[in-house]
């Protein structure tokens, strides 16, 4: 059955789509048209421009198209849609906003408490790899998908923690804590190892766990998520297996493998970067390096 039945408002999300063009045109006016109004204003980086458009065009991808409601159909979607917007989006959204924006937002009274609590490396690893898990748990899985106000915090929340967790490897806010190479390769490593268990228990989970994808009348009252009351109303639907051959449990399963692979590509790729820069920059402050290591040896051997 063709998901076009559900008209265009639950396919294409016209209201986000909306707001986050006014979102884009506020950033823009902000950005390079008002930012000399600013004390601390500086003009706009192609890369950081770069970087806002991919983010609203990724946010919107996700979250606006066709794919949210597919999501809310096929759980391997779903599981995809989450790996992209908690892993993906928040890396466009941190570097897409201009450095002297961050400053003024961390600096300010109630934000400065805020980021020193929730961005240090620790803290913000296990409440992001916390709430994931938890939210993965299937009574809380069901219960959050089952109420739209709930729904929305909670992803919204997830979604920010996402934010804390990438914030010590991506910020170069002058005063905000800076992780050393080393420290960034570790937290990176660790981060997917903590999400692995409850990846592992979708994964191998041998019946299907979720009620919004298995019971009939959970699953419509999950669909009021994206598709309006009135819309169902007029429909007569019996499950998610109309629209797709694959079985509850390989779905399940597919999804799982699916957030775990999308997670190793997007570290690795981050991986890499770190690895690279500081490849590159040991190879350029070598001649440095080796001078600062045999002066401090003649020292050494002086006293």
């Amino acid at each position: 059955m063709p998901i076009s039945i559900f008209g265009f408002q639950a396919l294409w999300s016209p209201y986000l789509l909306g707001t986050l063009i006014l979102v884009t045109v506020l950033y823009f006016l902000v950005t390079v048209k008002w930012q000399h109004k600013f004390k601390a204003g500086e003009p706009l980086k192609k890369s950081e421009a770069t970087n806002f458009i991919l983010f609203v065009i990724s946010y919107y991808i996700i979250k606006g198209s066709p794919i949210d409601l597919l999501g809310h159909i096929m759980f391997t979607l779903h599981m995809t849609q989450m790996a992209f917007l908690l892993l993906l989006v928040p890396i466009f959204f941190i570097k897409g906003i201009p450095g002297w924006i961050w400053k003024i937002v961390v600096e300010a009274p109630i934000m400065r408490t805020i980021f020193k609590i929730f961005t240090k490396p620790l803290v913000a690893i296990v409440l992001f790899t916390g709430l994931f898990s938890v939210y993965h748990l299937p009574s809380v899985f069901d219960t959050i998908k089952l109420n739209e106000v709930l729904h929305m915090v909670y992803t919204s929340i997830l979604l920010i923690a996402s934010i804390f967790m990438y914030w010590p490897l991506l910020n170069n806010i002058e005063g905000q804590h800076e992780m050393k190479n080393m420290s960034k390769l570790a937290y990176i490593a660790s981060n997917a190892v903590l999400i692995t268990p409850a990846c592992a228990l979708i994964i191998f989970a041998s019946s299907p766990m979720y009620g919004t994808y298995s019971n009939s009348e959970m699953w419509i009252k999950a669909m009021e998520l994206c598709v309006p009351s009135a819309t169902l109303s007029e429909l007569t639907l019996s499950g998610p297996e109309l629209f797709s051959n694959m079985d509850l449990v390989s779905d399940q399963q597919v999804g799982g493998v699916l957030m775990k692979i999308i997670q190793e590509i997007i570290f690795g790729v981050i991986l890499f970067r770190i690895f690279r820069k500081w490849w590159n920059t040991e190879r350029t402050n070598q001649e440095e390096i080796t001078k600062n290591a045999l002066k401090e040896f003649q020292n050494r051997t002086h006293y």
